[in-house]
Order: C-alpha cells, then sequence, then structure tokens
C-alpha cells in the first residue's frame, strides 16, 4: 500500500515514465479546475449574441466543441506537431480575456448568428496572426525578460483572486451568492486541500486539489445541495433553492454525439477583425508569461526561446482550429499555472492524462454535463489558493533578478498605473471606445504594456 501512495519522481519531471495509476488523478484535477472556466466564456458570449435561447441546441453543441477542442489542443501544446506546440506542461481553454471585446462586438453589430459567425470570422485571422508571431518569437524576447514576464504573471494571479473570491462565494449571478452553505462548503474544500497537502505525501499531497474537490461534492450532497430542496420566502412562497444542482442536465445529455465541424459560418467584418486582431497581440504576451511561470514554478528555470515560439505558435493555431469548431480562442489557462506552482508535477504525461478526459467530455455530453454541474463554490475553495500561487511565481521571476531600482521602477508603475488602470475601467469612460476595449477588460493588458514599455525605455544601469 504504501509503494502505491509513494509518488514517483517521475512527476516531477516533463518526461518521466509514471504508472497510469498516478497520472489519471493528477490529470484529472487539472481538468476540474478548469472545466467551468473553459465553458463559462462561451456562455457568456453566446448569451450576449441570443444564442441562448431560440438556438440552445446550438449553445450546447458549442459547449461539447469546446471541451474536445480545448482536450485537442492541450495534446498539442504537451507534444508538439512539428513547431506546433512547446512540449510545456500548459493546459489549453477556452480564453476569458476577449470576453470585453467579443461582447462589444456582439454589441456593434446587433448580436444573433451574424455576429457569433464574425466572431469566429476575426478569431481565425487573429489565431493566424498569433502563429506567425511565435515563429518570430526568438527575436522579439529580448523585449520579454524576467521582470517583464514576472510583472505579466502576477497581474495575471492578481486579476484571478477576485474571480476566485467569487466562485468562493458561489458564483456570478448566484441568488444565493455568499450564503452560509456556500462559504461552509468552499471553506471545507480549502481544509481538506490543506489537510492532504500537508499532512500527507505522494499520491495524496500531489492529488489534494482533486481529492479537496471531491470530498466537496460529496459534501454537497449530504448539505442537500444535490438533491431538490425548496425554501420558503419572506411571503411565504415556496421556491427551488438556486444552489440545487441541475441533475435533469445530465439526464438530458445524451451518452455519445459526435461533435459539428463549423456550426456557425465564419463571417468576416472589420468591426470585429479589428479590436480581435489586437487582443491577440497581448495574448500572446499573456501566454510568454504562462509559460515562463509554469517552468518557474514547476521546473524551477526560464522557458527556452524554443518552448515559448512553440507555446505562442499553438495559442494562435488552436484558435484558429477552436473557430472552426465555433469556439471562442484557445490559450494557456492561467489557473492550471497555479496548479503546477502549487504542486510541482509537471508531467505531460499526467497532464495528457486530463486532456484525453476532456476529449472524452466532448464525446459524452452526458460526462461533461455532470462535472459541469459541480456547485461553483466546490471549486472556489481550490481556486483561492491556485490562483494566490500564481501571484507567487510571478513574484519569483521578478526576483529571479536583483531587484535593481530599474527593475522596482517597471514593476511599481506597471501593477500601480497599468494594473490598477485596468482593474478600475471606469477611469477610462471618458477615452476612445478602442482605448476602453483593449485596456478596459482587465489589469492583464495595461499592466504587460506599461512594462514592456518602461524596459523598452529606461536605461539599462551600469554594473558596478
Amino acid at each position: 500500500m504504501k509503494n502505491n501512495l509513494q509518488l514517483s519522481e517521475a512527476a516531477f519531471k516533463l518526461d518521466g515514465k509514471m504508472p497510469l495509476r498516478q497520472a489519471i488523478p493528477l490529470g484529472l484535477q487539472h481538468v476540474l479546475a478548469m472545466f467551468v472556466g473553459n465553458l463559462t466564456p462561451l456562455l457568456i458570449i453566446t448569451g450576449a449574441c441570443g444564442i441562448a435561447g431560440e438556438f440552445a441546441s446550438l449553445q450546447l453543441s458549442l459547449l461539447q466543441n469546446a471541451m474536445l477542442v480545448a482536450g485537442l489542443v492541450t495534446l498539442v501544446q504537451l507534444f508538439a506537431i512539428g513547431p506546433i506546440g512547446g512540449k510545456v506542461p500548459i493546459i489549453m481553454g477556452t480564453s476569458s480575456g476577449f470576453i470585453g471585446v467579443f461582447n462589444s462586438v456582439a454589441s456593434s453589430m446587433g448580436g444573433g448568428v451574424i455576429a457569433y459567425g464574425a466572431i469566429m470570422g476575426a478569431s481565425i485571422l487573429g489565431g493566424l496572426m498569433e502563429t506567425v508571431l511565435g515563429f518570430f518569437l526568438k527575436p522579439l524576447r529580448r523585449f520579454f525578460p524576467a521582470v517583464v514576464t514576472g510583472t505579466v504573471v502576477l497581474s495575471i494571479g492578481l486579476s484571478l483572486i477576485s474571480v476566485g473570491i467569487n466562485t468562493f462565494g458561489g458564483g456570478n449571478n448566484a441568488k444565493d451568492f455568499g450564503s452560509v452553505e456556500n462559504l461552509c462548503l468552499a471553506l471545507f474544500v480549502l481544509i481538506v486541500i490543506l489537510l492532504f497537502k500537508h499532512g500527507t505525501k505522494g499520491v495524496l499531497s500531489s492529488s489534494s486539489i482533486l481529492l479537496g474537490i471531491i470530498c466537496g461534492y460529496i459534501a454537497a450532497m449530504i448539505m442537500g445541495l444535490v438533491l431538490p430542496t425548496t425554501g420558503v420566502t419572506a411571503e411565504g412562497a415556496e421556491y427551488t433553492k438556486a444552489w440545487v444542482l441541475n441533475w435533469q442536465k445530465v439526464a438530458d445529455a445524451p451518452w455519445f454525439e459526435i461533435p459539428r465541424l463549423m456550426p456557425v459560418k465564419p463571417v468576416f467584418d472589420m468591426r470585429a477583425i479589428v479590436p480581435v486582431l489586437i487582443m491577440f497581440l497581448v495574448t500572446a504576451v499573456e501566454t510568454v508569461g504562462d509559460i515562463s511561470g509554469v517552468m518557474e514554478g514547476g521546473l524551477g528555470r526560464e522557458a527556452t526561446d524554443k518552448e515559448l515560439s512553440g507555446g505562442v505558435a499553438c495559442d494562435g493555431l488552436g484558435s484558429s482550429f477552436a473557430a472552426l469548431f465555433g469556439v471562442l480562442p484557445n490559450t494557456s489557462f492561467s489557473q492550471n499555472v497555479g496548479l503546477v506552482a502549487m504542486t510541482r508535477v509537471v508531467n505531460r504525461f499526467a497532464l495528457a492524462t486530463g486532456a484525453i478526459f476532456l476529449i472524452l467530455c466532448g464525446l459524452c455530453p452526458k460526462l461533461g454535463a455532470l462535472v459541469s454541474i459541480m456547485p461553483q463554490s466546490v471549486l472556489g475553495g481550490a481556486a483561492v489558493m491556485m490562483f494566490a500561487s500564481i501571484v507567487i511565481s510571478g513574484i519569483q521571476l521578478i526576483t529571479k533578478e536583483p531587484l535593481s531600482s530599474r527593475n522596482l521602477s517597471i514593476v511599481a508603475v506597471a501593477l500601480g498605473v497599468g494594473y490598477g488602470m485596468g482593474a478600475n475601467s471606469g477611469i477610462l469612460a471618458n477615452t476612445p471606445q478602442a482605448v476602453q476595449l483593449i485596456f478596459g477588460g482587465s489589469g492583464i493588458v495595461p499592466a504587460a504594456m506599461v512594462a514592456i514599455l518602461l524596459n523598452i525605455l529606461l536605461p539599462k544601469e551600469k554594473e558596478a
């Protein structure tokens, strides 16, 4: 029994050979960490385009495709096809960074399938542009030293902490947000994770996130969050509590279904193409930060030129491939960067088992539905810890070199002005709409831009 629980050293190596019984739980916890986040952007944008109502069946097909595409693109990122793929321990998924731009496109084009098709057309072109950028990344790498990529990773972590604590309380638009049930459930998951992480060794310790989520799921059943439960309003009317899991969604989902190619016809419209192309440039910087963060956090070294170039190229081509299936751009998932930083498990085979599970979810909608109905607060208990780990990875990157006066200024101004501006987008209310779209979505974009600009403009300090 002891040998079974002793985690193989291969788990902490990119190409180590490890038993399947150990690889599966390590890969599965990566999927659980990103599963809801992989589907949420699609739900938001299809809702903005009005596809959720009249075209509900189309929306379900797109959700199914999102899981399949994420699994396939992850495998390419892990093992590479020629120059496409960095062979790095990165999980790929539907990007939330484009939500602001896509919402604006949907609004300006009046919504509907045509607007969604324009988003797909722009994503195809933007992905191809990022792929080309990846091939020329080596001569551009001097613009991304540790202080810049570290600042980007740090801003990614900071932006995700609010997402994590929001999930901790029950998730976006939850009627029971912040309820005692949600808070207790999330806190229980966090405590279980800490107990397994620091109270055990080997497989149990490295699978702490998965075990915490499983225990949380069981706790949700015991607490009555799974079976239909009713409450009573102040007026005495009965209602079904918002946090009840929708088991009907699982019952209605088919066991097997082949995903549809081009469920939405791409439309090439300049109103969508221009802002989306700009966002793909920013996404490339974010991916460089994610890869740098995962290599620093998981292997304690900087990413190589080949890893960064292949990773960004996969980011781009994967996004174009996703658009052919009606799925939003696929990029490196920062949530999983935090998970790698926390567990230091970088084995590509282990992560590949998670990618295969995603593909199975794409082929078996019932399996995907079973995971998708998990209470948000269960994931929140794990998310707050993982997202904070990304912040730590950013700090490690920034302090990899001596924190000189120049580097300190880059980090301080990028976070203070750049991240602060993006995190409080109201300050941009009187600026042109293009500026609001690019810099007002999150703090990541302006922080990255400021860090890159200051790294170019500020004179390098002379060695003593």
